[in-house]
């Protein structure tokens, strides 16, 4: 009789146990259950190389906060961007200059998310460095060197179509097609192409002339002024290319012309119809804008960003 009682409390500790743990299980499971509002989903990006190493930052902050959303993003160049949004390649296209109205009349929609602008850039050992810092260079000067070839340097210009390309021939009254040099593929490659060559000279947008640690220009790399008011001289106002952050504060408070200053801009083709890429775009124009100075760029006017939201 013992033996049977004992029996009969030991199955009854083991089925009550089962309960427990299957009770536990189940509200263990109501704990992890996932949130049905939560972002997923891809987002594809391609485009300038102006833009992109914003938008990597900006990326690696909205996965922060949507873990389930995959971001992929390229550089290519601006005319990449454009092309790849407009053909459905990828959702969004980076574009380092305004929109045409050929590309309008396709369906791109542009938000435009920074500023930055395009320097020009001279290898630090070009024995004429120090003639052009003094000087700066003039838009005839420019003329001289990228349009008519009547330079001693060694011009270099991008080979891509490209929003720097476009914006430093604007600031010339031209096209990109009108300038001549050596052409090459992308931001990274013409830079290394003055930083090879003794009497190389050619351009860059901000991010890829300034180290972003000493906030100095890159080693190699020396900026060549620009005489904005064309006196022949650099004259107190125009001198503020020490630092990266000095070229920022000039872009912002207009002492730096546009072009070759200039919106940068994150395109759709038509309005944007993917969650995960209407909470991106939402996320650059609110929140993402603090990324912008630390990364070297200018933070779009609060009022702008809120009439591009009402776009989407």
């Amino acid at each position: 009789m013992k033996k049977l009682l004992s029996l009969i409390r030991i199955a009854t500790v083991v089925t009550i146990t089962g309960i427990v743990a299957m009770n536990l299980s189940c509200s263990s499971g109501k704990k992890v259950k996932k949130d049905k509002n939560a972002l997923s989903g891809e987002i594809s990006v391609s485009g300038a190389f102006a833009l992109y190493p914003l938008a990597v930052k900006w990326a690696d902050e909205f996965k922060k906060l949507n873990p389930s959303v995959r971001i992929d993003i390229s550089a290519g160049g601006a005319g990449k961007g454009i092309t790849d949004v407009l053909s459905g390649v990828v959702d969004i296209g980076m574009v380092s200059r305004e929109l045409d109205t050929s590309e309008q009349k396709k369906g791109a929609l542009g938000f435009a998310v920074a500023k930055d602008a395009v320097i020009p850039v001279i290898n630090e050992k070009n024995p004429q460095l120090s003639i052009l810092q003094k000087k700066g260079l003039t838009k005839k000067t420019a003329l001289n060197i990228w349009i008519n070839e009547k330079t001693t340097l060694h011009v270099y210009t991008r080979s891509d179509a490209c929003g720097a390309a476009e914006t430093f021939a604007k600031w010339m009254g031209k096209k990109q097609e009108d300038l001549k040099g050596t052409a090459i593929y992308g931001d990274p490659g013409l830079a290394d192409a003055v930083r090879k060559d003794i009497l190389g000279i050619g351009y860059n947008n901000l991010g890829y002339v300034y180290d972003e640690k000493s906030r100095k220009p890159n080693p190699g790399i020396a900026v060549v002024p620009l005489d904005i008011n064309g006196n022949g001289i650099v004259d107190a106002n125009e001198n503020f290319y020490q630092t990266k952050d000095g070229v920022i504060k000039a872009i912002a408070d207009g002492r730096y012309p546009s072009p070759p200053a200039r919106d940068l801009y994150m395109v759709t083709k038509g309005k944007p119809q993917k969650p995960e890429v209407v909470a991106f775009i939402k996320f650059i124009l609110t929140k993402g804008q603090k990324l912008n100075q630390p990364s070297g760029y200018i933070r779009m006017p609060e009022g702008k960003c809120k009439k591009l939201l009402k776009l989407i």
